[in-house]
């Protein structure tokens, strides 16, 4: 591992492996806090080639871009589409309902004005640049820094198989949970109005979907379903298009027709990807510091990797602007104020891929019906269980109870977009509104 070599005047040297919103998000906040910074961005991939659906968020992010950077924070709510309130469906039972609400917006669009952004402010990027070592299966398995020898601080933010935390491992501290459940990551043309959790019984066990609306476009569809449920529809042994074919079967009730959308490319099967949760005991090591996916991952059913990948630039930014050209100090600083409040969000996490597994043991009770369910999948975090909350569960069942609840968060999330644009000085930003198809 290289060591820093410093810089004058406060003025850093600054490195990002990896042009995602870890990436791109830093380079322009320390941009932004220090013009006379250099900050150079080295992505694989080609401008404007990403992998992955969308960027799923809540008003925290909003707050935070807003105060980091309006110019990006404006567009992005521009972009922004709203899901309002949960289902959860088991079967053909009745319907249960959860309340809240989510933002989200396509992740190539989400790039588009990073890039754009971190330009206009001064951040090189370099496109289709291979930094890390890989073996021959693709897996990266290393990355050689010389070429990097004049950067005070590299930033590794190079994804959950980030070749600059490969190579040094043991002193990341470097651990990952695997999950049992097989899971594919998948899209569609209905627009979903709630967030759904739909459930389904097929003869080799319970298979699910995890859905909600994305843009003006498309809605994002996570299937998941233990190994046995996997293998017991052959899903293990068919082609890309024989697998969705299977899965459009399966759901189509809820997908009234709509195909289902896989990025993979027709390939001779389909590898069902495991939930992972990486973890990391120590974000630095000499002059490299981790962010986003290469420094965690939470499971994808709460959500959380690019909002917390977004956190993590704010706070190693402030950092780097703290401390100045001190790069060991900006680095034990963010990780003494980061790594804490992720390992929360992390056990969390872990919580509720856990729960997931348990699903089909948990219908499989006969005692079980969809609104106690809907509570254990509310719960499934681990948070306190305080008696109101399920009383408040209890009512949202009752229709005209439930528009109450919708109307009252309906208002709360307006206050929150006044409060945003009076302290900017502007018009509230109008979420693009969910129209849902049949």
């Amino acid at each position: 591992m290289i060591g820093p070599r410093g810089a004058e005047g406060g003025n850093v040297e600054i490195v990002c492996v990896g042009g995602g919103p870890a990436g791109l998000y830093f380079a322009i906040c320390a941009k932004l806090r220090n013009p006379e910074h250099r900050i150079r961005i080295f992505e694989r991939r080609a401008e404007g080639v990403t992998y992955g659906w969308g960027f799923g968020f809540w008003d925290d992010v909003l707050t935070s871009l807003y105060a980091n950077d309006p110019v990006t924070a404006r567009q992005i709510e521009a972009a922004t589409g709203l899901w309002d309130g949960i289902e959860v469906h088991v079967g053909d039972q009745p319907t249960a309902y959860l309340g809240g609400y989510g933002l989200s917006m396509g992740r190539t669009r989400l790039l588009e004005i990073l890039v754009a952004r971190a330009r206009e402010v001064g951040v090189e990027l370099y496109y289709e640049r291979e930094v890390a070592e890989r073996s021959a299966s693709g897996t990266s398995i290393g990355t050689d820094l010389r070429e990097f020898a004049d950067a005070d601080l590299v930033v590794a933010s190079d994804g959950i198989k980030s070749g600059l935390r490969e190579a040094d491992r043991e002193a990341f501290g470097t651990e990952v949970d695997t999950g049992r459940n097989h899971y594919l990551w998948l899209g569609t043309e209905k627009l979903f109005g709630p967030f759904q959790y739909i459930f389904e019984p097929t003869e080799a066990g319970w298979i699910w979907l995890h859905c909600y609306y994305l843009d003006a476009r498309r809605s994002t569809c996570v299937v998941e379903c233990p190994p046995q449920t996997w293998q017991g529809l052959g899903l293990d042994k068919l082609s890309p298009g024989e697998c969705l074919k299977t899965l459009e079967e399966i759901f189509h009730r809820q997908l009234d027709g709509h195909r289902l959308i896989s990025q993979v490319e027709e390939t001779d099967t389909v590898i069902g990807l495991h939930g992972k949760q990486v973890r990391n005991t120590r974000w630095y090591s000499g002059n490299v510091a981790l962010i986003g996916d290469s420094a965690h991952t939470t499971h994808f059913s709460v959500g959380s990797g690019t909002r917390l990948a977004i956190g993590d630039a704010v706070a190693l930014a402030e950092a780097v602007s703290t401390h100045g050209d001190d790069v060991p100090a900006a680095l034990r600083a963010y990780d003494a104020t980061r790594r804490p409040e992720i390992d929360r969000i992390q056990a969390q996490a872990l919580n509720s891929m856990r729960f997931l597994e348990r699903v089909p043991e948990l219908l499989d009770d006969p005692e079980m019906n969809p609104v106690r369910f809907a509570y254990a999948v509310s719960r499934r975090l681990g948070t306190r269980d305080e008696r109101w909350r399920h009383y408040m569960h209890l009512a949202t069942q009752v229709r005209l109870l439930r528009t109450v609840r919708c109307k009252l968060t309906s208002a709360r999330r307006k206050r929150r977009e006044r409060q945003r644009a009076k302290s900017q000085g502007c018009a509230p930003a109008a979420l693009s509104p969910v129209r849902t198809t049949t």
